[in-house]
């Protein structure tokens, strides 16, 4: 697969600016850990980070939350852009479809999504409003404060655990990831 392509992809279809940022973030971060969990799939999982929001400006993910994901899905098979792995993670990455997360892939997509507006909400109250300035014990504590990024799903993020990964080693891996592209998320 190709990312310059997906990159046309993504910039075709999806316009909302921090939506774009959001799937830069999480392909950063799919790609940290395929480098931990799946070192020669690094290119695929990225890609699935990348273009796993493509559909959010075509479908109202909020009133008809199971439409998110298959609608993406469809597109990339339409112009035959990404294979059966990468489609199954991207509707996996979406409880509200009832796709089974059954890998590791489909796993860390379900994680690095919350995580990357996670993050990004935890910079924001920062003066400076920059990712250098978040640590990972800022990350660790505020899963504990409900009320703070409320819809930021914690059972998802938290879910890495499952596939071998301390909750804190994965907030470290995600911060390193957005902070080396922190200039493309404007953090």
């Amino acid at each position: 697969m190709d990312r310059q392509k997906a990159i046309e992809i993504l910039n075709e279809y999806l316009h909302t600016d921090h939506l774009v940022k959001h799937c830069y973030a999480v392909e950063a971060v799919m790609m940290a850990l395929a480098r931990r969990l799946a070192p020669d799939k690094e290119d695929e999982w990225g890609i699935a980070g990348l273009l796993h929001d493509l559909d959010a400006d075509m479908v109202d993910y909020r009133t008809f939350p199971e439409q998110h994901g298959p609608k993406a899905v469809e597109i990339l098979r339409s112009i035959n852009f990404g294979n059966e792995e990468m489609y199954h993670a991207i509707l996996a990455h979406n409880q509200a479809t009832g796709t089974e997360i059954k890998n590791s892939f489909d796993r860390a997509l379900y994680a690095a999504d919350p995580i990357t507006g996670f993050i990004t909400a935890i910079a924001l109250v920062y003066p400076d409003k920059k990712l250098s300035s978040v640590k990972v014990k800022s990350i660790t504590k505020r899963m504990n404060e409900l009320r703070f990024a409320a819809g930021a799903d914690r059972d998802a993020m938290r879910s890495i655990e499952k596939l071998g990964i301390p909750f804190a080693e994965f907030a470290e891996l995600s911060l390193k990831a957005m902070t080396e592209i922190a200039d493309v998320l404007g953090l």
